[in-house]
């Protein structure tokens, strides 16, 4: 049973990694462009709260045996640490003030936390309470692509849902729910649980649709085709001869 505890672990790391990494390919466009154009950046900033929150309840002194936990989290608090910085630079200046906002609240929802865990909790309290955190904050990031989902069904086309990006948010969700299940961790289990089921309908949506060609109107800028773990604004390019630009994908 560790065994399988320890070995699904590793499994949720790797496929953790590749979800935290996937925003790379917009970055470097960003970089290139030397700006945000109309991405947004909140998905970044909340996904660097969860991971922080669950690097912190994956310690030691907060939950026994849940170190590999806190290894990929907080590996994924430093990738989305430098997305949030490369954005805030590179944003024009009321979406770097309301990004600086944001980032500001996570980090002192985040001290909150571990101090009032730290100082105030102790065995079981400090536990639940760093869950309940994490849990939350999992979810909400587990369910940021809905809104691609929800694309998908209305245009019934995948061309904004990469397929990889949808099998590895069920390969990571699946991991970390079994991992938790090993380990009697509802506050492991739970969120990617959601996941895995989120994950799963992603995959299923693609089954569906994969063979539908994207009518005139999912040419539209309503969504952009770069992998992501969350929803982006949608991009829009100024438009050359009265003809709407085409999305770029992966």
């Amino acid at each position: 049973m560790d065994v399988l505890h320890f070995l699904f672990g590793v499994f949720g790391n790797a496929t953790a990694l590749f979800l935290f990494l996937s925003p790379t390919i917009t970055f470097k466009r960003i970089i290139r462009s030397k700006s945000t154009e109309q991405f947004s950046g909140i998905p970044y900033v909340m996904t660097l709260l969860n991971c922080l929150l669950s690097a912190w309840y994956g310690l030691p002194f907060v939950s026994k045996n849940n170190l590999l936990v806190s290894t990929i989290n907080g590996t994924g608090a430093a990738i989305e640490s430098i997305y949030v910085l490369i954005f805030i630079i590179y944003a024009p200046k009321k979406e770097k003030a309301k990004i600086l906002g944001l980032f500001t609240s996570v980090l002192t929802v985040f001290s909150a936390v571990a101090l009032i865990s730290l100082f105030g909790l102790h065995g079981n309290g400090r536990k639940l309470f760093c869950g309940l955190a994490a849990t939350i904050f999992s979810i909400i990031m587990y369910a940021s692509p809905l809104s691609i989902m929800r694309l998908v069904i209305k245009s019934k086309s995948v061309e904004f849902m990469p397929f990889f990006l949808s099998l590895f948010v069920f390969l990571c969700g699946t991991s970390w729910f079994v991992y938790g299940l090993l380990g009697r961790d509802a506050f492991v289990a739970i969120p990617n649980g959601f996941g895995c089921g989120l994950g799963a309908m992603q995959l299923i949506l693609y089954v569906i649709f994969r063979n539908n060609k994207s009518s005139a109107e999912t040419k539209k800028p309503t969504a952009n085709g770069t992998v992501e773990i969350g929803p982006e604004k949608p991009h829009q390019e100024k438009q050359a001869n009265g003809k709407a630009p085409q999305d770029e994908q992966v």
